[in-house]
């Protein structure tokens, strides 16, 4: 089978690089507690199988002078003892190195992959195999799970589905290209009085279409706190019992989801003492674009959509439900999502815009992120439910799922009948995570609680 040499990013992945810093890295991390403590010699071998059947795995990142993309590479993956922080940075310009790094500490193995090689759910089947692997070596329960792949399942792993299901066949000249751009912009500066973004006295308008103008006069709120000292995320874990949940989600007519959001604002709402009620929240919610358009893909496969609530007077948790509830149904409409991705391969495919130089293209996407994060008070992403044969599931207590933070935001993940949810934050405080726990268990929901060392102090062991 020929393998490809090079692959070009998607477009999810672009403006992670151009985001990425040393507090928000873009590396997500999953992680399964055993019911043993981990041998690494054993998880050693395990990867090594699995690195040989996911071919994604074996890229390095690399840069073009237009664009960013994906190489192949002959280097071999190590597991490691856990050392550095959580979701620690994982690439670094310019060195050959893999998006990824599988490490271990008493019972837990932990996944981390820099979110330009992956979203969760590609991950997530990485590392099921990883764990399948693992349990069958140690344990000596080979089943028919083995994990081959065919010549079309390897294919499937490098596509990239967002071209696939939203390029348009037509595409514009670079005359057309021009004169549609440069009405783009007359457009945007009659209803914006202004150009989109300008730098200095030239324009870029390539990009206009992937932005989405917000007259809105609402002040979006966001937390503020005192940074951890050295970028590594405070970590808040919760376990609690998933049926119990599920039923105070079904008494709002909700899903788990679009609860969990409504309980994270309720907790911003009482906990911090500078939020009105004049103040809008919104969230940022990512979507498995799999579960509408067919793709077996491993690479980046999502959107995000935006929720928002103002509590005003009236403002209450069932109408902060409903409203929630309401949003999400409307941006998970498949022509909707058709819609806007089609936009946005547009913008990325346009002919001007294709021979912009990567580093005007990166300082274009800073800004669009930085727009987009004044949009936002809190972050959250949910990767479902894990699931696994028996043989497998005696040998896992549970499953964990986090990110790092420029935000607060949490992470959910659910495994048998345990529910575990994951805040990180790039702050001290704990206030509002605190007031999510005491709204739970005001609903007579137990939760067991988990928080990291982050200050210099907890890390010396001076406090308790």
């Amino acid at each position: 089978m020929r393998r490809e040499t090079w692959v070009r990013l998607d477009n999810a992945s672009n403006i992670f690089l151009a985001a990425m810093n040393d507090r928000d890295t873009k590396v997500f991390r999953l992680t399964a507690e055993m019911t043993e403590l981990v041998d690494p010699d054993i998880l050693q071998q395990a990867l090594e199988k699995t690195y040989e059947q996911s071919l994604l795995y074996h890229s390095v990142l690399r840069r073009g002078f237009f664009w960013y993309y994906l190489a192949m590479s002959e280097l071999k993956p190590k597991v490691a003892v856990e050392g550095l922080s959580p979701c620690a940075p994982i690439y670094h310009f310019d060195q050959k190195e893999l998006l990824f790094r599988v490490i271990y500490w008493q019972k837990r193995i932990h996944l981390e992959v820099f979110h330009v090689l992956s979203d969760g759910t590609g991950a997530m089947w990485f590392f099921e195999d990883l764990i399948k692997e693992y349990i069958f070596i140690r344990y000596n329960e080979r089943t028919e799970n083995e994990h081959k792949k065919t010549s079309i399942q390897w294919e499937k792993q490098l596509e990239d589905s967002f071209n696939q299901h939203f390029r348009q066949q037509r595409q514009d000249t670079f005359a057309e290209a021009a004169r549609s751009a440069f009405f783009s912009v007359v457009e945007t500066s009659k209803r914006a009085g202004k150009v989109a973004v300008q730098y200095g006295k030239k324009t870029s308008s390539w990009f206009t279409s992937s932005l989405e103008m917000d007259s809105s006069k609402k002040r979006v709120y966001q937390i503020k706190g005192k940074k951890t000292p050295d970028n590594r995320p405070r970590i808040v874990e919760l376990n609690l019992p998933l049926g119990a949940i599920l039923s105070l989600a079904k008494k709002q007519h909700v899903s788990l989801t679009v609860y969990l959001i409504a309980l994270f604002f309720e907790s911003i709402r009482k906990a911090e003492p500078q939020f009105q009620l004049t103040d809008t929240l919104a969230v940022s919610v990512p979507v498995n674009l799999r579960q509408f358009f067919q793709s077996y893909s491993a690479r980046n496969f999502f959107s995000t959509v935006r929720l928002e609530y103002t509590y005003g007077e009236d403002g209450n948790f069932e109408d902060l439900c409903r409203s929630l509830n309401e949003q999400l149904q409307e941006h998970l409409k498949q022509e909707k999502l058709k819609e806007r991705l089609s936009k946005l391969i547009k913008a990325e495919y346009h002919p001007i815009g294709r021979v912009v130089p990567r580093p005007l293209k990166d300082l274009i996407l800073k800004g669009i992120n930085r727009q987009n994060n004044r949009k936002l008070t809190v972050a959250m992403s949910n990767l479902g439910s894990v699931a696994f044969s028996q043989p497998v599931n005696q040998h896992i207590q549970h499953f964990f799922f986090q990110t790092s933070a420029v935000r607060p935001q949490f992470c959910m993940i659910s495994f048998k009948d345990t529910l575990t949810i994951s805040f990180t934050s790039p702050f001290v405080e704990t206030a509002i995570q605190k007031e999510f726990v005491r709204l739970l268990t005001a609903e007579n929901i137990p939760v067991a609680v988990g928080v990291n060392q982050v200050t210099n102090a907890e890390l010396k062991g001076e406090t308790p």
